[in-house]
């Protein structure tokens, strides 16, 4: 037992975006709860930062996002309305592709079935309204005027702040090694400073988390992720007010982007950047010449007014399921256990409502969310 010899509620394992909301939201309703995280709040090791983060209402992925994330849109201000930071900001978003392909006909899809506004331009009429752009004239995209971006860093930090204000304990370089269930039905947690008791525990610790939970082995598979930013020729071109976030689809792979914002340079990556598999705490973490010559070759094509001197290059981590969909559930061998992983590079615009879905799994073992494509059996199901 901890040093304190108090048995907490609720344990949540990673303060990164998913956690910290978790534990927010599970402290707004008076739950007792304890975070755990390895590293620092916030901390550059896995999943939850790089300045800013992609969030869109047109999803091509799957229509059966949209009430999810109108949810997360919902939460995302509240956040900055309670807290004051600036957590999210409107820039539209372009989803593009050769007419055909699922990134722009999935993207429309998702917008006819949901009566979202939007609109459809081509390649050519995109690049005239948004200049840095310069796509194929014949592509199609899919424009949504509520796009934009999150800042991941100042989300945890004012979900964190949140928390403690409602009475959370979170505590920072403490790292989860073990845990096991007790006899009463709670769990004991083994760090390598103390050992905690609780009625459940949410493990939301990213790449680490198959390392926790044998239900995810082969079904949260961390990847090695580089992002750069390039400084453009003409910076104005790339700035919020005048460049929407993007996804575009090309022979070179899929790559998505945002405009400056906060540090230098225009941002962008490419999805399964290498296709490397990597242990999350032996992999590396410095980002290689090869790595920037992939971005690099792709900004030069389609953004080559961006394509000027680097300003900087940073790893990160997705951690894919076997289906790029989310994994949001409670162990089927120990229900008083919860889940959030497989996220897969799409989920951290999601990281409000996943905190929320998380909260409701550990306090009331179900939640309202359509969730059901995100259930663990569906892996048995395939």
């Amino acid at each position: 037992m901890s040093s304190n010899d108090e048995r907490r509620d609720v344990i949540v394992v990673g303060v990164g975006g998913m956690g910290s909301a978790t534990a927010y939201h599970l402290a707004d309703r008076g739950v007792d709860v304890l975070g755990l995280e390895r590293y620092d709040i916030p901390h550059t090791n896995g999943s939850s930062h790089g300045i800013t983060r992609i969030i869109r209402r047109a999803y091509y992925e799957h229509p059966s996002y949209i009430p999810l994330i109108e949810r997360a849109y919902e939460l995302w201000d509240d956040l900055a309305d309670e807290t004051g930071r600036p957590v999210i900001h409107r820039t539209g978003s372009i989803d593009a592709a050769p007419q055909g392909n699922e990134v722009f006909e999935g993207s429309r899809r998702s917008c006819e079935e949901h009566d979202i506004p939007h609109e459809v331009l081509t390649g050519a009429e995109c690049n005239e309204r948004f200049p840095g752009y310069d796509l194929p004239a014949d592509y199609r995209a899919v424009y949504q005027e509520d796009g934009g971006f999150v800042v991941p860093e100042q989300s945890i930090v004012g979900h964190t702040e949140a928390a403690q204000a409602r009475g959370a304990e979170i505590r920072a370089r403490e790292g989860v090694y073990d845990w096991a269930p007790t006899p009463d039905g709670g769990v004991r947690v083994w760090t390598d400073r103390d050992t905690y008791e609780a009625d459940r525990l949410v493990l939301a610790a990213g790449a680490w988390n198959y390392k926790l939970a044998d239900a995810l082995s082969g079904l949260a598979v961390p990847e090695r992720q580089v992002l750069a930013w390039f400084q453009p020729e003409t910076p104005s071109l790339f700035e919020p007010d005048n460049l929407p976030v993007w996804n575009i689809e090309t022979p070179e792979g899929r790559f998505y982007g945002l405009p400056i914002y906060d540090v230098p340079g225009f941002k962008l990556g490419k999805y399964h950047h290498l296709d490397e598999a990597v242990d999350p705490d032996d992999y590396d973490t410095d980002p290689q010449p090869q790595d920037e010559v992939v971005l690099r070759d792709f900004t030069e094509k389609y953004f080559p007014k961006a394509a000027g001197p680097t300003m900087s290059l940073a790893t990160c981590m997705f951690t894919n399921s076997p289906d790029e969909h989310f994994i949001l559930d409670r162990l089927p061998d120990h229900p008083q256990v919860t889940v959030g992983a497989g996220f897969s590079g799409h989920g951290f615009k999601f990281a409000t409502v996943i905190g929320e879905i998380l909260a409701d799994l550990a306090a009331d073992g179900d939640t309202d969310h359509p969730i059901e494509m995100f259930r663990l059996d569906r892996f048995d199901r395939a």
